[in-house]
C-alpha cells in the first residue's frame, strides 16, 4: 500500500470518495490500522486521556506528542500520519509554532501537523505553510479552549456561531492549510463549510457531509469507558474483553489451571538426575 499525500486527499475530494481517519497513539494499534487500510491516521493530544488518564488535553507536552509520534510511524510506515500540536506549542509565537511543527517531522517523521483555532491562529498556519509543513485546521469543540468554550458542547448551534465557524473555516483555508477537523458541530453547518472550501473537510461529530470522519480509537474500540460523546459509534467493547480475559487469567492461576503442561520448557534427557545430585551436594 503506497502513503497517500495532501494531493491523493484533493482528488479524493473531488470525486466524492470519503476520506477514514483514525487515531492512534502506539505501534501496535498503529500498525492494526495500516493493515486494515486506514488513509490516514492522527496522533492527537487526546493521548492525554485515553493513554494517561488526564481530565483533558493541556497538560500533554511536545515530548510526550514526539514520543507518541514516532512509535506510531514505526507502526505504520505507509500511511499519511499528522501529529498534534499540543497546548501552548504553537499560541504564544509564530516562530515557536513553526519549530514545534518541524520537531513532527524531524523528529518523529510525521507527515503533517494539526492545530487548534480559525481566525485567532490563521498567522502560525501561514508560517507553518511557508516553512513547508502541511497544516490540518480544527475548529468547532477544540479542546484546548474548552475552558472559554464553556466545557466539551456542541459549538456552531445558532446562525450567528455557525458564520463564525464558516468564516474561521475560511480562513484556515486561505492561510494553506491541506485539510480541516470539524468537531461536535450540526451536520447542516458541516455541509456548508465542506461545499464552501475546496479542501477536504474530517467530521468528528459533524454530519455525514463531511469529505471523511475521524474518531477516537479508544472510544470506537471501547476501551474508554469514563466517557463515550454522543458522536461515537462504538464497533466493539473491547473493555469488557480486556476485563473477562484478564479474570480468567486470575482464576487460572489461583486454581492452578495455569500454566499447563503445554506453557512449560524440560530440561534435556538426563539433565535432571544432574541437576538433583548437585541440589543434594549443597545439602552436605
Amino acid at each position: 500500500m503506497s502513503k497517500k499525500t495532501v494531493l491523493d486527499f484533493l482528488d479524493m475530494k473531488r470525486r466524492g470518495e470519503k476520506i477514514t481517519f483514525l487515531t492512534a497513539y502506539d505501534y501496535p494499534l498503529a500498525s492494526f490500522a495500516e493493515k486494515a487500510g486506514i488513509d490516514m491516521m492522527l496522533v492527537g493530544d487526546s493521548l492525554g486521556m485515553v493513554v494517561y488518564g488526564l481530565p483533558g488535553t493541556i497538560p500533554v507536552t511536545m515530548d510526550e506528542m514526539i514520543i507518541h509520534s514516532r512509535a506510531v510511524r514505526r507502526g505504520a510506515p505507509n500511511t499519511f500520519v499528522i501529529g498534534d500540536m499540543p497546548f501552548m506549542s504553537y499560541q504564544s509565537s509564530v516562530e515557536k509554532a513553526v519549530e514545534n511543527a518541524g520537531r513532527f517531522l524531524k523528529e518523529a517523521e510525521m507527515d503533517a501537523i494539526k492545530l487548534e483555532g480559525g481566525r485567532r491562529v490563521k498567522d502560525q498556519i501561514k508560517a507553518i505553510v511557508d516553512a513547508g509543513i502541511p497544516v490540518m485546521g480544527h475548529i468547532g469543540l477544540t479542546p484546548q479552549s474548552s475552558g472559554q468554550l464553556g466545557g466539551f458542547k456542541a459549538q456552531g448551534r445558532t446562525a450567528d456561531a455557525a458564520g463564525e465557524l464558516l468564516l474561521d473555516a475560511i480562513a484556515i483555508e486561505e492561510a494553506g492549510a491541506f485539510s480541516i477537523l470539524l468537531e461536535a458541530i450540526p451536520p447542516e453547518v458541516g455541509g456548508a463549510i465542506t461545499e464552501r472550501l475546496s479542501i477536504p473537510t474530517l467530521g468528528i461529530g459533524a454530519g455525514i457531509n463531511c469529505d471523511g470522519q475521524l474518531l477516537i480509537s479508544g472510544d470506537m474500540l471501547g476501551l474508554v469507558e469514563a466517557f463515550t460523546p454522543k458522536f461515537v459509534k462504538k464497533y466493539v467493547n473491547l473493555s469488557e474483553l480486556i476485563t473477562k480475559a484478564i479474570a480468567e487469567y486470575i482464576s487460572d492461576i489461583k486454581e492452578m489451571q495455569f500454566p499447563e503442561e503445554k506453557h512449560t520448557y524440560r530440561m534435556k534427557e538426563g539433565e535432571v538426575e544432574k541437576l538433583q545430585g548437585f541440589l543434594k551436594s549443597l545439602d552436605r
